[in-house]
């Protein structure tokens, strides 16, 4: 199983009405078919009522194991479903990469 379909299948314990999970990691300095960078737009009548620091953690200690693992950076988008609708269903992007990564050499 890969990190993503990792990720897809642990995020569904949010049932979720809206999941996607983007691997950027081919956007990053990292080597090809890496799994390390991803960005997550979740909407869940979970979050309701929850501040964006509450859904985080929510998500972060769902996502735990992958996170001490392999996960180098996630970025989060935690919506309600009206949150979701008042942005008429629109994808978030990740900021730009500012360049470095584990293996660069300072």
């Amino acid at each position: 199983m890969t990190i993503k379909n990792s990720i897809e299948a642990k995020l569904q314990s949010l049932q979720p009405q809206f999941l996607d999970v983007v691997n950027e990691s081919h956007l990053h300095n990292v080597p090809k078919g890496s799994e390390s960078h991803f960005r997550v737009t979740v909407v869940s009548d979970e979050f309701d009522g929850k501040m964006l620091i509450a859904r985080h953690r929510m998500v972060n200690k769902i996502l735990a194991a992958e996170i001490a693992g392999s996960i180098h950076a996630l970025v989060l988008h935690t919506m309600t479903r009206e949150e979701w609708f008042e942005k008429s269903g629109e994808k978030n992007e990740s900021p730009p990469c500012l360049g470095g990564s584990r293996t660069t050499q300072l």
